[in-house]
């Protein structure tokens, strides 16, 4: 240490706020030297101390103060490390293909914050960067380190997540490189084969079924190898279930590589031939059809991973060409998969059971508000499932729409922002960015049990499929695409560099790919038939559900519904509701009867006591919308919940009651998902007005009316749709029953609109009963409103604990007189309790040349019953339908042409109801009072101004 003269030229960056920090240090260093940064210990140990510490006195002098051109470099300093971490990614390295615009790259450049090269090395690197690893010693080292983890192939956004824990777990692992993917040569290998597999599949398809489309994973092949590694790291840590979600493209390539669907099972799907007479050649995989099947780029399929510790189900959703919606049904997989239901209580959920990851397409993910539904779920307790991987297979265009047309933020991921998910942006030419990107993601998921995104950026080889042509409106852009190698080179280029492989390895590789894949095809045998058809439907579907018993004992009704009274010890009801509720507790006594709301739950009760478990949910399904259920009780004093059906000793099940988000689509898709997964569960969503429904009717046309058809998805959940005309105007009126009737076919479910608690009690028996067998499906129940409280619809004790769901209902006090009775009223609903007032206003004895029918199940349509009332009326001159709907809507279009082949010769059918109509129903509830009652007068032949129903 003896050049104290000549090393002024060492220290001479150093001054203002840096002098204090040297001085500190070499006092450190003085006390013991491997306290000090390694850096600055081998400046001190070649120089001595700075030039301007006098030792011999003990006194620091400085030289100068701290000016204020010192401190704003040293401030513009940490505004540029700051920038790099918040803004890095927009001057990233994750564009395979095409020139980006950006306007926002001077935020990381060090002109911007008036700063050279040489400011930057007279600063410390610890003043800049804390955690500075040791071969960093400067600002400039900062910056170009800090550049290289958030500007490279793989970038960073996560200065949006609110908890502090979580960004500084982010900011660690991506600083320090701990996730950061490192493979040996055989890994390397390993993966390289895997792009070949890819690749080779691809091309084999395309040579081989010329035209035809694929959808292909060509521009973003790293996706499998991706998805791969999210499946080993879930084996690892005993996941029982991966639930994978995602649309068309590179769905083939999926389904052959991660779900090990055959590759002759694949290609008989290009040839036509029928899918049953194919055997999988592994007896892991799991391949389910319906009997009207569906294309093959949206068929899903299970995968058994398993060894002699542990197993695992690898699952692919089916998904329509409606992209983004499998997104909320993939989730209620997950959750089902997770819920433990087989106590009382609610059901204990384990996280860690299953791990959701949902596929989006770049477009799509911005585009379709069914994905912010879904996003928006993540971290509600009823939905919830521990954190979802998101990753967009980003091909930087949608169909023919480019980026500037098709969104409005700089990312497709951006709307993944406001719901503070961590974003990963990756060049899907770079496998192992790639991987890595994978490995954190899957890390932080499993640290924090929250959703993270993946933004995989790559390109589409071809046009949206293999039939269209891009460079009609992308020309430049596939300028670039067609000079531009696969992944596969790139990689193999890489290696070969490297020394790892040699270049006949890599054209072994291909070689060997494309030998397998046509000795499997030259093999298969095509079976292909002259006349293909439809497979008939299962028998069980065939036939119907009278034979299933659901009556309940009496005593067991009664024990029940005392459970439903007790409340915890010390707990503070509100007493206005606790006396309504008080009321229920006799109804079971003779002479009394039971209301609607009482039904429900007796139903629930004994539901769970049968061992069966109930998960229900809606936008105010707790409290129902009308007030009348009360399934989750509020403590006044501590706000503190309680459900009754929390309290029965009978119950061996679980019972799930949520609010759900105010979300139609969202939340049916999480439904019907769950009901899938879980088909023990009696799974009900109830829509707060029927009419609102609408706004999932993707869910319902393409998932709840047909997945068993296209897929054999077996579900048998129930869609409760407030529905009936009150005068509440067009939106709280209909719940679209026309809509569930037209898609009614082949036993594919249950549309009901009952007219009585008991009714109601013994249709959701019914529903329980036949979950997770053949004859499972869906119900669609027409709810009401006004006659929630109608005594006409309380039914008496005997009606629960004798007999079954009746589909047809013969109005009491009718039809005694069989010879007598001219016409005959069919309907089914709130209308038909309305009739039953106004006999009873006018007297019975008016009324013997009339009979009166409840249909209460409207699909399957109660022929048979039908028929056998009807022929007990030999005298009948003309039949009624009466709705209240507009004659457009409701049932009528449905059911006339079947009612119309029961008419006997000289029997005529007549409609009575609104007219067309193009709204459901009129806003002004003066009006709707005038048409209900003309709707009633015609239908019993009251109206003075003559006959004006309308003929058939």
């Amino acid at each position: 240490m003896s050049n104290r003269g000549s090393n002024e030229s060492i220290w001479e960056h150093f001054h203002g706020p840096n002098v204090g920090y040297i001085e500190e240090q070499y006092e450190k260093y003085l006390e013991d030297p491997d306290t000090v940064d390694p850096s600055l210990r081998e400046v001190f140990d070649e120089y001595g101390a700075p030039h301007w510490v006098t030792q011999e006195k003990g006194v620091h002098e400085h030289r100068g103060g701290a000016s204020d051109v010192d401190i704003q470099k040293v401030t513009a300093a940490l505004k540029l490390v700051e920038a790099i971490r918040r803004h890095g990614h927009l001057e990233a390295n994750i564009y395979p293909v095409g020139k980006r615009k950006n306007r926002y790259t001077p935020l990381v450049d060090i002109k911007t914050y008036g700063l050279s090269e040489a400011d930057l090395r007279s600063i410390p690197a610890q003043w800049l960067w804390k955690d500075a690893p040791g071969h960093v010693r400067n600002g400039l080292d900062v910056v170009e380190t800090l550049k290289e983890r958030y500007s490279g192939t793989i970038s960073f956004e996560f200065y949006h997540v609110h908890h502090d824990e979580e960004r500084e777990w982010l900011q660690h692992k991506v600083e320090t490189g701990a996730l950061n993917v490192s493979l040996n040569p055989d890994e390397k290998k390993q993966l390289l084969k895997r792009l070949a597999e890819v690749e080779g599949f691809e091309h084999f398809l395309n040579k081989t079924f010329v035209g035809q489309k694929r959808f292909s994973i060509e521009g973003l092949d790293m996706m499998v190898p991706m998805l791969d590694r999210i499946v080993q790291e879930a084996y690892r840590d005993a996941t029982e279930h991966v639930m994978l979600g995602m649309a068309h493209r590179g769905r083939l390539n999926v389904l052959a590589h991660v779900l090990g669907k055959p590759y002759d099972l694949i290609f008989s799907e290009f040839h036509h031939a029928p899918n049953k007479e194919l055997v999988p050649s592994e007896g892991s995989m799991g391949i389910n059809y319906g009997w009207t099947g569906d294309v093959k780029y949206h068929f899903g399929a299970k995968r058994e991973v398993k060894d002699d510790a542990r197993e695992m189900r690898v699952t692919l959703a089916h998904n329509p060409s409606h992209l983004e919606f499998v997104n909320p049904v993939v989730e209620g997989y997950t959750r089902a998969a997770q819920d433990d239901r087989s106590n009382p209580g609610y059901s204990e959920q384990d996280v860690d059971k299953a791990l959701s990851v949902l596929i989006h397409g770049d477009a799509a993910f911005i585009g379709e508000g069914v994905v912010a539904e879904t996003l928006n779920l993540s971290g509600l307790r009823g939905y919830q499932t521990g954190g979802t991987i998101h990753i967009i297979a980003n091909n930087l265009i949608g169909f023919t729409t480019n980026q500037e047309q098709g969104r409005s933020t700089t990312y497709a991921s951006d709307l993944a922002k406001g719901f503070e998910i961590p974003v990963i942006h990756v060049n899907a030419d770079d496998p192992v960015a790639c991987l890595t990107a994978v490995s954190f993601a899957y890390e932080y998921r499993k640290t924090f049990h929250k959703d993270i995104l993946i933004d995989l950026v790559g390109y589409r080889r071809y046009g949206h499929n293999e039939m269209d042509e891009p460079r009609a409106t992308q020309p430049a852009l596939y300028k670039d695409i067609d000079q531009h190698p696969t992944v596969l080179h790139i990689y193999a280029d890489r290696l070969m560099e490297e020394g790892t492989i040699r270049k006949e390895d890599m054209e072994q590789m291909k070689k060997e790919v494309d030998d397998k894949l046509r000795e499997i095809y030259i093999s298969m045998k095509e079976s292909e038939t002259e006349d293909p058809d439809v497979d008939a439907i299962p028998e069980a579907i065939a036939n119907g559900l009278d034979q299933i018993e659901t009556a309940v004992p009496l005593d067991s009704l009664k024990a029940l519904n005392k459970g439903l009274l007790k409340r915890p010890e010390g707990f503070h009801s509100f007493k206005k509701l606790e006396r309504i509720l008080k009321r229920r507790e006799n109804a079971l006594e003779e002479g009394n009867k039971v209301d609607w709301a009482l039904g429900e739950a007796l139903a629930f009760a004994s539901i769970l006591k049968d061992g069966n478990p109930i998960r229900i949910t809606g936008q105010d399904s707790e409290r129902g919308t009308f007030a009348h259920r009360n399934l989750v009780l509020h403590d006044t004093e501590t706000d503190e919940t309680y459900c009754p059906m929390h309290g029965l000793d009978e119950a061996k099940a679980s019972f799930d009651i949520f609010n759900s988000p105010l979300s139609e689509t969202g939340v049916l898709g999480f439904e019907y998902g769950y009901s899938v997964q879980a088909p023990e569960t009696l799974v009900l969503w109830e829509a707060q007005f029927g009419d609102f429904a609408n706004a999932g009717q993707v869910l319902i046309d393409q998932f709840i009316s047909s997945g068993r058809a296209k897929w054999d998805q077996k579900s048998s959940m129930v869609l409760l749709l407030p529905h009936g005309y009150e005068g509440q105007g067009p939106e709280h009126s209909s719940g679209r029953l026309e809509r569930f009737l037209q898609l009614s076919a082949e036993n594919n479910w249950t549309v009901a609109n009952v007219t009585s608690a008991a009714q109601y009690f013994h249709l959701l028996r019914r529903q329980a009963a036949i979950g997770g067998k053949d004859n499972a499906r869906p119900l669609i129940l027409m709810t009401p409103k006004s006659l929630l409280r109608n005594p006409r619809v309380a039914s008496s004790p005997e009606e629960f604990s004798e007999g079954k769901f009746k589909p047809v209902l013969e109005q009491p006090g009718l039809g005694a007189n069989t010879d007598q009775v001219k016409t005959i009223v069919l309907g089914s609903g709130k209308v038909m309790v309305e009739l039953e007032e106004a006999l009873e206003e006018h007297g019975y004895d008016q009324f013997d040349w009339l009979h009166i029918l409840r249909i209460e199940q409207i699909y399957p349509f109660p022929e048979k019953q039908v028929k056998e009332i009807l022929s007990r009326y030999p005298n009948t001159e003309e039949l009624i339908w009466i709705q209240e709907e507009p004659k457009n809507m409701g049932s009528w279009d449905f059911v006339k042409e079947t009612i119309l082949n029961l008419l006997s010769e000289g029997q005529t059918l007549h409609y009575v109801g609104r007219p067309h109509r193009s709204s459901p129903a009129v806003g002004e509830p003066n009006v709707h009072k005038t048409e209900q009652k003309r709707i009633i007068k015609e239908a019993l032949k009251l109206s003075k101004g003559g006959d004006s129903r309308e003929r058939n």
